[in-house]
């Protein structure tokens, strides 16, 4: 290797895979040459990616540095500038940007893509990728920049493959594998995920935005994408009828003849299942009751959060009236710290061509970009206008569900137009009954 790197070194002598190992045998494969590939990318590249690492362990900072807007022509998105601060030192990776490449719904793979990708990566770039980065797309870690282009048109005109988001856009909308696998999703997330994807296009690669937006889109509230947590808009399947209860299905579980969380724990004696310790009682809402024959669900006051399924999943069962919640203003720390997804739809059917979700979209986006300031998230700007102001873009009333805790603020403020008469009928209505 060019560079000497005894901290890194000590990563690979653990008993777990490393990272170190993997890029160590990327440059040997690249001196080789053994495939023949035309590499774009020489093995030098590899050993300065580890001399700067090596380098950041040592001074405890980092060497690489955002280098502002770059990537291929007509886009705004999907290129990450990324450079090195040492490029006399590492000239390998003086220049060396992240590629963000749209994932497929449900990250469902062909052997036949995979190769292709791969294939085109190796020969572009490092050959280092990242599947999936928290957004969700496939992160392809390093490539200079006159490869850009070439990169772009061989993964669009070889493979009919798009790039994903990147900067103040539409971030790459990311999915659960929904309906095509799990018996939980209560709509079709990699239908809606792939419309919304296509139907805001010009969003997600040309940034308009005071900042960047996230779709997300969980078939449950399982929530395995984490929609409630991640994204400034977040679509969590739901329903809206009852639980349905097999009662001998549930007796089955309480004698032990059915293992709880469909048998995850096999290996260890947990004893004897109790329904009312590990079901009953930890019921959030407390809607729930066993008296010994019968499981009660009082289901207005349920608030789906899937416990009680995943426990006894061939007992209970999701209700058939299926559609989606919608939350807004998620993020992970930027401004104002993490915070989670405020619920400002309850319920609404989904259903093509999804009319109702993209109207209340582009009723979102137009506040927000009137209103938001420069690298201010969607939540960060409904925490600073209020979620009054949210509802009165959209048009929704207010209802019960989107109360997230008791006001804290004594005085209610009116608008004129909501006093019947007016303000001035109110105030000679007091000095008539208070002021004689």
């Amino acid at each position: 290797m060019k560079h000497k790197t005894p901290m890194l070194d000590q990563l690979e002598s653990g008993p777990w895979p490393s990272f170190v190992s993997d890029i160590k045998r990327e440059a040997e494969k690249r001196e080789k040459n053994e495939a023949g590939i035309d590499y774009q990318i020489p093995r030098e590249v590899c050993d300065d990616i580890l001399g700067v690492m090596e380098l950041t362990y040592e001074h405890k900072r980092t060497h690489w540095k955002h280098g502002g807007i770059v990537g291929v022509f007509g886009y705004g998105g999907g290129v990450i500038g990324r450079y090195c601060d040492q490029p006399e030192m590492f000239p390998g990776v003086a220049h060396f940007h992240t590629i963000r490449v749209n994932q497929p719904g449900g990250k469902y793979y062909t052997t036949e893509y995979l190769k292709k990708l791969m294939t085109i990566w190796d020969r572009r770039g490092s050959g280092l990728t990242n599947m999936h980065g928290s957004t969700g797309d496939i992160i392809l870690l390093g490539t200079q920049t006159h490869q850009l282009e070439e990169f772009f048109y061989e993964l669009t005109h070889d493979m009919g493959q798009d790039l994903g988001g990147s900067g103040s856009n539409l971030r790459t909308p990311s999915d659960c594998l929904g309906q095509s696998r799990c018996e939980y999703a209560c709509y079709d997330s990699m239908a809606l995920c792939y419309d919304l994807t296509q139907e805001y296009q010009d969003f997600l690669h040309r940034p308009a935005f005071p900042y960047k937006f996230k779709f997300k889109f969980d078939g449950c509230p399982n929530c395995c994408v984490a929609s409630i947590a991640r994204s400034d808009m977040s679509f969590i399947g739901t329903w809206r009828d009852d639980i349905k209860i097999d009662q001998a299905t549930v007796k089955a579980y309480v004698g032990g003849e059915v293992p709880p969380n469909a048998g995850a724990f096999k290996g260890r004696d947990w004893g004897a299942f109790d329904i009312q310790a590990e079901v009953v009682d930890l019921c959030p809402t407390k809607c729930m009751s066993w008296d010994g024959q019968k499981l009660s669900i009082y289901n207005p006051e349920c608030v789906r959060c899937m416990h009680c399924i995943n426990v006894m999943p061939k007992a209970l069962r999701i209700g058939d009236d299926r559609g989606v919640a919608i939350l807004c203003g998620a993020k992970a720390p930027i401004l104002d710290g993490a915070q989670m997804g405020s619920l400002l739809v309850p319920f609404m059917k989904v259903e093509p061509p999804y009319t109702e979700i993209k109207d209340l979209i582009e009723k979102i986006w137009d506040w927000w970009m009137e209103e938001g300031k420069n690298r201010e998230r969607l939540g960060e700007m409904m925490k600073r206008l209020g979620f009054q102001k949210l509802l009165e873009v959209t048009g929704l009333e207010p209802i019960p569900q989107m109360v997230k805790e008791p006001r804290t603020n004594p005085y209610i403020f009116w608008r004129a137009d909501e006093v019947p008469g007016g303000f001035d009928r109110d105030i000679n209505e007091f000095r008539k009954y208070h002021l004689r």
